[in-house]
C-alpha cells in the first residue's frame, strides 16, 4: 500500500515557468528608452517638455531595475552563479546604474550607455545559459 505514494517518474526543472518568459531584452528596451529621454531632454529647452522627459526617464529606469531583478532572482540559479561568479556583481552594478545614483538621478547619457553595456554583459551570459 505504501508503494502508491512513491513517485514513478522524476521530473527535473530549473525554473518555476518555462524559461521562454525570461529575456534581458526587456531591460535593454527600457534602458534604451532612458537614454532617448536623456537625449530629448538635452535637445529641447522647453521646461514642460523637460519635466515630462525626466518623469518618463525615472519611470523607465525603475522598469529596468524590475526586469533585472526578475532575471537575477527568478531565472538565474545557483549553478549559474557558480559558473559565472561575476553575475552577482553585474546585477548589483546594473541595478545601481538604473537607480537614484545612476540614470534616475542624472541626465548624463554616458551613465545610460554604461547601464546598457552592463545589460549586454548580463545578456551574453543569459544566452550562454540558454544553450546549455
Amino acid at each position: 500500500m505504501r508503494n502508491i505514494l512513491i513517485p514513478k517518474i522524476t521530473v527535473h526543472a530549473h525554473c518555476d515557468l518555462p524559461c521562454g518568459v525570461y529575456d534581458p531584452a526587456q531591460a535593454k528596451i527600457e534602458a534604451l528608452s532612458v537614454k532617448a529621454c536623456m537625449e530629448k531632454y538635452a535637445a529641447n529647452p522647453d521646461a514642460d517638455f523637460r519635466s515630462r522627459s525626466v518623469a518618463i526617464k525615472e519611470e523607465r529606469s525603475h522598469q529596468v531595475k524590475e526586469h533585472l531583478w526578475v532575471l537575477w532572482t527568478d531565472y538565474f540559479k545557483a549553478p549559474h552563479f557558480e559558473k559565472y561568479p561575476q553575475l552577482h556583481s553585474l546585477f548589483n552594478e546594473a541595478t545601481k546604474l538604473a537607480g537614484a545614483a545612476g540614470t534616475k538621478g542624472t541626465q548624463d547619457v554616458a551613465v545610460a550607455d554604461s547601464l546598457i553595456a552592463k545589460i549586454d554583459e548580463i545578456a551574453a551570459i543569459f544566452w550562454e545559459t540558454k544553450k546549455a
